[in-house]
């Protein structure tokens, strides 16, 4: 099990790094919600190597045998190593390449809730929003961020991948 983790997380990893820092640097014209998008693809093209993992495992190493529980935990081993490579991506975007990117993105979600609100709800979450970024706007916290996000979608992609590929 761990030769197909480390073999399978690891390409996973290179690729959430490559393809999240890619759509990050060629999407820096894009709205917010299309860079988003980008984002999220990513994030999924990189955990299928859950699924390419997990049927490894059941066909080449385990005699073609896999309980829902086993593939549970590869995947989710599998999707730990990919949040890592987003995580470190993430990091690497908001320190080194864009360290301005949580007070623009304040500043658009801003303009779009203005639009939308009336005067008094706008200064209310607008305050909310500025505390909330002074609170948890840092780098190593939007990286933890993105981490846990990744291995959440790993675990529901982890589980669906099971309960197609288990066999007893």
């Amino acid at each position: 099990m761990k030769n197909t983790v480390l073999k399978y997380g690891l390409y996973g990893l290179i690729t959430g790094l490559i393809l999240f820092l890619g759509a990050i640097l060629l999407g820096k014209g894009l709205s917010y919600s299309t860079q988003e998008v980008l984002g999220y693809a990513s994030m999924v093209a990189s955990l299928s190597f859950i699924f390419f993992g997990i049927k490894h495992y059941r066909d080449k190493v385990n005699e073609g045998v896999l309980s829902l529980g086993k593939a549970i935990v590869i995947g989710l081993l599998i999707s730990v190593l990919v949040g890592i490579g987003v995580a470190i991506a993430d990091y690497i975007y908001t320190t080194v390449i864009n360290p301005d990117f949580a007070d623009e993105y304040l500043e658009t979600m801003l303009k779009t809730m203005e639009d939308s609100m009336t005067a008094d709800e706008f200064q209310i979450k607008k305050a909310e929003l500025e505390q909330q970024m002074q609170d948890y706007g840092g780098s190593g916290f939007m990286a933890f961020l993105m981490f846990f996000t990744v291995v959440l979608i790993g675990f529901v992609i982890s589980l669906i991948s099971g309960l197609i590929l288990q066999r007893k």
